[in-house]
Formats: C-alpha cells, structure tokens, sequence
C-alpha cells in the first residue's frame, strides 16, 4: 500500500482528502504543521507529499525548501487557493512536482496524486535488497532465491525499513512509524506481532537472515556470522 503525507490545517478538508485516497487504498498520515510533518518525513518513507501553503506555522513551502536541500526528492503536489501565475511559479521552482489550487474536484486531486506514485523516487532502489533477500513493493513479495511469500501493508514497510538499513539498528518507533505511520493508533503488541509473522516468513523463504531484538536498543536484520 502506498502512504503519503498531507499537510492541511482545514480539517473538513482534509478530511475529506484523507477519504478520497483511503478509497482508493492509499494511505494517509495528517498534520497541520510543518515542524510535525519535518520530523514524520524523517520517520516514515512516504511515496508522495500533499502540501498546503497557508499554515498556522507558516507557508508550507518552507517544508519543501528544507526537504529538495537536503536531497529528499519524494513527490509533491502543492494544493492552495493562492491562484497568481507568480504563486504557481514559486510553488514549481521551490521543487514542487504539480500544483492544484482551490477549491478543486476530488476526483482531479486523486488523478495527480497517482500520477505523482507512478514515479519512481530516483535515490531509493524499486526493488530493495539486503544479502540473500530481495524485497518486491509492487507486488508486495518477500523474495529469496527462487522462493517467495506474500506481505501484509505494514510487513512490508516493516521490512523494507529493515532492509534499507543493511543491518543497522531500527529503533522500535521507526518500526511502528513505517508499518503503521504517525497518525494511526498502534496497539502495544502490533510490532511484535508484525515482527513474529515476518520472522517466519523469513524461514519460510530459506533465507540466512534473522530479525533480532537488540534489548533496548530496536531491531536489525542479521546473518550468522554478522556482528551483533
């Protein structure tokens, strides 16, 4: 499943933006500042970016300044009222990918922000892989040699984390940022139980790696042999 972030301060609005992309099963992480939405981009690796501009904490193109200068190159749609050519134009050079202003039809917003998803982000591998795993997003497989298994959602952004991380430390709050993002109520046993489920479909594919619990520290992908 794809996840995106919205940064909307109208709360109807996004509510009802949040609604249009559940139904087309896409994800949504809320919020209404750019500091929150800064420190969930840090967390969470969103597909695509759906900004306002005018935000009780500023203008939300300050988000996306700090974001392209520090390489982060995730699709973003700017959505405003702000409707001058020059507003457009700022939107566009400050790295915005589209820009639609308000009021709009949801059926439009739906219609760019797939477009958005169907491009691919450059500095992140489309097929992750970490030793003798390999992991497939859009087909939501798990892949080791010749054998395969299938992924629940958030075993999939679980995983990806972990193999992204080429056997570093994922603390548990990462973990449940990426399978369950920031906006969502995780219960106290939902990682383990992720984490349980991906341990056997591991074994299920012969693969060498394990997740292992660093006590107090996060989880890790690791090979026999590796350094703990």
């Amino acid at each position: 499943m794809y996840r995106i972030l919205l940064l909307e301060d109208h709360e109807r609005l996004a509510t009802l933006i949040s609604k249009k992309l559940h139904s087309a099963g896409i994800a949504v992480d809320t919020f209404d500042r750019i500091d929150q939405a800064l420190q969930a981009v840090s967390q969470v690796d969103y597909q695509a970016l759906i900004l306002d501009r005018g935000l009780p904490d500023g203008d939300g193109l300050k988000l996306l300044h700090k974001l392209r200068s520090s390489g982060v190159s995730i699709p973003c749609l700017i959505l405003t009222a702000r409707d001058a050519l020059h507003d457009r134009i700022e939107g566009l050079d400050s790295g915005a990918d589209d820009y639609l202003t308000k009021p709009f039809e949801m059926d439009e917003m739906l219609a760019r922000v797939r477009a958005l998803l169907r491009r691919p982000v450059v500095s992140i591998s489309l097929d992750p892989a970490f030793r003798d795993v390999v992991i497939r997003p859009n087909a939501s497989l798990m892949c080791c040699g010749t054998e395969s298994v299938s992924l629940a959602p958030a075993e999939l952004q679980i995983i990806l984390l972990l193999v992204r991380k080429e056997g570093a430390v994922v603390r548990h709050s990462a973990l449940e940022a990426a399978g369950w993002g920031l906006s969502e109520a995780v219960t106290p046993n939902a990682l383990d139980v992720a984490i349980h489920r991906l341990r056997k479909k591991l074994a299920a594919v012969d693969s060498k790696l394990k997740i292992v619990n660093l006590r107090n520290l996060g989880y890790a992908l690791r090979e026999a042999g590796m350094d703990q």
